[in-house]
């Protein structure tokens, strides 16, 4: 057998290998999302509207994956957000009870669950953007591409806001409100834009180390 026949046998048998850690975040993520879409106090609807993208994502990467096998930290990174998007879908982002918890042991004046779910829309996809732009283009860790991906995690979160702001005004506007999750503050997209990208600019430099020996493992491209 020729070398050129041996390599992508092998290559498959690793990407099997590298596979089984994200099949095991996979198989826990759907149990916890049909059993929370099934049970949602908040309703189907308002659950879809919250959980959808972030399951979009998922499906995107499983397709990608036996061209562009992401680090087991990414994966683990998805995960973690799509529960969070989970846990303020099942109830709203108004209503959960561990914002309830807080806003009472600590007085605030309304729900912060919310600002946790903008926090995390900036930790987590920064290292998608930062692995991808480190595989798939030119750029080296450095300024430019802390820059950049800090860029991509800022339009990230106003899309998000364009996005709360059609579905409340288009496309379900029985429940946008509950969606939109301001609690009347007018200045709530702001304050989550803002928030997504503190997340991410205190994120990166913490787990960087941790993120570039989680990319060593990921089997090689071919080519």
């Amino acid at each position: 057998m020729t070398e050129a026949a041996v390599e992508p046998a092998t290559r498959v048998r690793t990407l099997r290998e590298h596979a089984r850690f994200p099949l095991l975040l996979l198989a826990i993520l759907l149990a916890v999302c049909a059993a929370s879409a099934w049970t949602a106090p908040a309703g189907l609807l308002g659950w879809t509207l919250e959980v959808a993208p972030g399951l979009a994502l998922v499906a995107a990467l499983a397709a990608l994956y036996p061209r562009l096998p992401l680090s087991h930290f990414v994966y683990a990174c998805v995960c973690l957000h799509v529960l969070v998007l989970d846990y303020g879908g099942y109830y709203t982002y108004a209503l959960t009870p561990l914002g309830e918890w807080a806003r009472e042991a600590f007085g605030l004046a309304r729900n912060h669950y919310d600002r946790v779910g903008h926090v995390a829309l900036g930790v987590f996809p920064a290292f998608l953007a930062r692995e991808v732009l480190l595989r798939r283009t030119p750029l080296r860790r450095g300024g430019w591409l802390a820059f950049i991906t800090l860029s991509i995690i800022l339009a990230v979160a106003a899309f998000w806001e364009l996005l709360e702001w059609w579905t409340t005004l288009v496309v379900a506007p029985d429940v946008g409100d509950a969606f939109l999750g301001a609690q009347g503050d007018p200045w709530d997209a702001q304050w989550d834009m803002l928030l997504a990208l503190v997340g991410a600019t205190v994120a990166l430099p913490l787990l960087a180390r941790a993120h570039d020996a989680s990319m060593a493992k990921v089997p090689a491209e071919r080519g």
